[in-house]
């Protein structure tokens, strides 16, 4: 697995192509503003990697963000590369494979596709070389991806009575990968809490994503309440795989050679999660107002005294990602 240290991300700031500085010096855009027309179309024109964060930005829950399949068929027709960057663990890429195509996305493939479960599994694979067995608080989707890397993860089979007090643990766990978990009992808390009181059982997780939202104003609790949990009983703190952590993009540089940070474009929804992850890995950003964050968010963070918040920052806002489809007209 390829690392893309910090050092590495400033060198290819600095490698900027002259048009994507003249772009930005020209068109005075950073810094939370919203883009449209020719500023956009440069923008689409200048990039040659597009990251794109999936729920709030392509789609909600079930159903495709009106003109997002477009924008994404009309960029690879175009000959960019799109790729598809997600700390939603609940799902093995087959799955997204099919979401994908059903929704209307022409022929995405899973080597497309970079969720945190996916990037999870490579971790514990190809950096720790994990030797023993994965303890999961998780989903099926996140087991799937585990077994196709061939990372070995314990089989649980209590019966339903079961307590901390008489269960059987497994001896050679040597990690606990946390993730959404919609079955998540006490028990699985405790035999985690039980698994990392030896310092040298990992301690991973998918993402730290606090909430998600539902229809009717409901939130549904994310994989970050549930590593939480774990880190007050354990007083450590776990390693976050997905975004913002600059492992995703590692993943990516490690199977498409050649992808230099500066001609990206980070797409997300979330300001603590996206934007900080493109900031992480040297990524211009933009901001789409169809998911989670919202203007008075990004300016709030943009206007703070608080220099770190500046990472919160999207360079480029757009209402949805179906603002993009005028401007590739345009360069049609």
């Amino acid at each position: 697995m390829q690392h893309v240290g910090n050092g590495d991300s400033v060198a290819n700031e600095g490698q900027r192509s002259e048009e994507g500085v003249g772009m930005a010096g020209n068109f005075g855009l950073k810094g939370c503003r919203k883009i449209q027309g020719p500023q956009l179309r440069g923008l689409i024109d200048a990039k040659d990697v597009f990251l794109f964060d999936c729920d709030g930005v392509l789609w909600h829950g079930e159903a495709a963000i009106s003109g997002a399949s477009a924008v994404v068929n009309s960029l690879v027709t175009r000959g960019k590369r799109v790729l598809f960057v997600t700390n939603n663990c609940t799902r093995p890429r087959e799955n997204y494979v099919s979401k994908f195509n059903q929704l209307g996305f022409a022929d995405v493939v899973r080597e497309q596709i970079f969720s945190s479960s996916y990037c999870s599994a490579l971790y514990l694979r190809d950096v720790v070389r994990v030797q023993g067995q994965v303890f999961v608080i998780g989903c099926d989707g996140m087991r799937t991806e585990l077994r196709e890397a061939g990372v070995q993860f314990v089989e649980e089979n209590d019966p339903p009575d079961a307590t901390i007090y008489d269960c059987a643990l497994t001896p050679d766990v040597k990690a606990v990968l946390v993730g959404h978990d919609d079955k998540l009992t006490f028990l699985k808390l405790a035999k985690a809490s039980c698994y990392l009181r030896d310092p040298d059982c990992l301690f991973l997780t998918t993402d730290n994503d606090p909430w998600h939202p539902l229809r009717n104003g409901r939130i549904l609790p994310g994989s970050g309440c549930l590593t939480a949990a774990l880190e007050v009983a354990t007083g450590r703190k776990a390693t976050v795989v997905g975004k913002p952590s600059r492992f995703m993009f590692e993943c990516i540089s490690s199977q498409f050679t050649g992808i230099d940070p500066a001609q990206c474009l980070m797409v997300g929804d979330r300001l603590e999660t996206d934007m900080l992850f493109g900031t992480n890995c040297g990524l211009d950003t933009m901001l789409t107002l169809t998911g989670i964050s919202q203007m008075e968010e990004a300016q709030e963070y943009r206007d703070s005294e608080h220099s770190t918040n500046q990472s919160f920052v999207p360079d480029y806002v757009v209402d949805t990602i179906a603002d993009f489809l005028p401007a590739i007209e345009e360069l049609n």
